[in-house]
């Protein structure tokens, strides 16, 4: 299976909320949110493990998703790049958070295991949604 395919397993599995499946295309102790700090949004938050991976997937449970559009896969050297519009609903406020053209990037080793993960998307506005 190329890393491209990987990818979009991956995204069916998430489309399920199977994080478990998502993380048999990981590492033992993949990187989650690399190169971020820490924030108080709990999906966005850097991550170390596949405990901690799960607990951000889980966290994504705090949201109502009313668009999920993946728009394109870009493939290169060990890295995926998926391109999506998405829209949610933050439950515990209310808050509406819109993405357009937002960005998550996949590195993976030679064996075809997610290494990284990182969401490239506004996160102010999911932080004020979150703590609105």
């Amino acid at each position: 299976m190329s890393n491209l395919q990987t990818v979009q397993t991956i995204y069916e599995a998430f489309g399920r909320g199977d994080g478990e499946a998502i993380l048999a295309h990981c590492v033992a102790a993949p990187e989650w949110e690399y190169g971020s700090e820490s924030t108080a949004v709990p999906w966005l938050r850097h991550q170390t493990d596949r405990a901690g991976a799960l607990a951000n997937m889980q966290a994504g449970m705090e949201l109502a998703i009313e668009k999920f559009v993946l728009k394109d896969l870009l493939e290169g050297n060990g890295v995926v790049v998926a391109l999506l519009d998405i829209e949610f609903t933050v439950k515990r406020t209310g808050k509406r958070v819109s993405e357009v053209d937002a960005v998550q990037i996949w590195r993976f080793n030679e064996a075809g295991l997610v290494t990284q993960f990182r969401q490239r998307v506004d996160t102010r506005q999911q932080h004020l949604a979150w703590e609105a």
